[in-house]
């Protein structure tokens, strides 16, 4: 409120009343507000020019919620001064950003029906999933602020990490960008930071860091945003690249076309959220607990140690391995009617008693599953190395 003083009551209360019936200001952070004779309220919005700012947030999944979080803390900390208000838009009730909006009593929007009353200085949107309408993007005066898991334009899409992990790159990063309307991942960027990718590791422990990175790197931007827009470089035209989003028909293994590398990359990329699968006497089966490439020696005829999907039960490390393009890989677990270790399927499918009743070699071997729609591993090379023209 502002300061009375200067009205020098002598009757408090009735001058006090005559004069707030003629005049009175009141004060709020984002602008002025004029109540007048009329009894209506005038409003003029002014836009803040340095934090703390009013965000509204657009996020779903787990990615997002790390942003989501770092917010809403940096909101409650008065001595950050980054954050003064936030709400949250979000698409599924399942959620886990929603789910966090709830329990924290943050005020929830439910996409698309967003209500846009309330004035808001910025936008932040993680893994949302949705094109943003250019009204919602234009009515924010710092426009709307994207946390992607890729060093832009490399990997635009909605399964950046995905495709960083089975393309076997050493390094990725995060970018922080401004949105466009109607095209994804287009934008300007205003940050964005490399991170050097550890041996072996799987889409689910490179998500979880640079979610952690990209949370870290929104705060940053959000405390420097002015500098960072006026700054701010249209990314390059060269080195774009697509990563669509997953599907299970990427988990089938073509025995004769996959490589131990491409098989290894495949279930570090997917194996968390879609079990690699193949084809076993006309049947679908699943490929769990995968243990990598393995050497194998036979006594018996080299031949069968080179067709592609010939089984070979490693009894000293209880473990199935299966024949690809350029070796073999070991499983050690399998889903096949019921989840089954490998001696549980060895004693139940291959041991010799069992071989005798298939009707030929072929059937007693992993098919490949060829779907028209299956995306091949050079197809998949020929998409990594398309530059586009987004």
């Amino acid at each position: 409120m502002w300061n009375l003083n200067f009205l020098k009551l002598t009757d408090p209360g009735r001058l006090l009343s005559q004069r707030l019936c003629s005049i009175c200001f009141t004060r709020h952070r984002r602008g002025l507000f004029l109540l007048g004779r009329s009894k209506s309220f005038v409003t003029q919005t002014q836009s803040a020019s340095k934090p703390p700012w009013r965000i509204l947030f657009f996020g779903s999944d787990d990615f997002a919620l790390e942003s989501l979080k770092r917010l809403h803390l940096s909101r409650n900390d008065n001595k950050a001064g980054v954050v003064d208000a936030l709400e949250v838009v979000t698409l599924s009730r399942d959620a886990p950003v929603r789910k966090y909006a709830e329990q924290h009593r943050l005020p929830l929007h439910h996409w698309p029906d967003v209500d846009m009353s309330t004035h808001f200085d910025v936008g932040v949107v993680v893994s949302f999933g949705s094109l943003i309408k250019e009204n919602i993007i234009n009515k924010m005066p710092y426009g709307i602020l994207n946390v992607h898991p890729s060093l832009l334009p490399r990997w635009r899409g909605s399964a950046p990490i995905f495709h960083t992990i089975l393309n076997g790159d050493s390094v990725t990063g995060v970018t922080i960008m401004q949105i466009r309307p109607k095209r994804f991942d287009v934008g300007p960027i205003l940050q964005q930071e490399v991170y050097e990718i550890p041996k072996n590791c799987t889409a689910e422990e490179l998500g979880a860091t640079l979610a952690d990175m990209g949370s870290r790197m929104l705060m940053d931007t959000l405390t420097n945003l002015p500098e960072r827009i006026a700054n701010r470089k249209e990314q390059p035209k060269e080195g774009a690249s697509l990563a669509p989003k997953i599907s299970s028909t990427m988990a089938w293994i073509i025995w004769e076309e996959h490589s131990c590398d491409y098989i290894d990359r495949l279930f570090r990329a997917i194996g968390f959220r879609i079990p690699l699968r193949t084809m076993w006497m006309g049947n679908s089966i699943k490929l769990l607990d995968y243990v990598g490439k393995r050497c194998v020696s036979f006594t018996a005829s080299p031949f069968l140690s080179t067709v592609p999907g010939t089984l070979h039960y490693q009894k000293e490390s209880n473990t199935l391995l299966v024949r690809c393009k350029d070796g073999w890989v070991g499983f050690k677990t399998v889903m096949f009617k019921k989840r089954l270790s490998a001696t549980d399927f060895f004693n139940g499918y291959l041991h010799q008693s069992m071989l005798k009743k298939c009707p030929n070699s072929n059937t007693c071997r992993f098919q490949s599953y060829k779907e028209t729609r299956f995306p091949r591993e050079q197809d998949h090379n020929i998409l990594l190395q398309k530059n586009t023209s987004l």
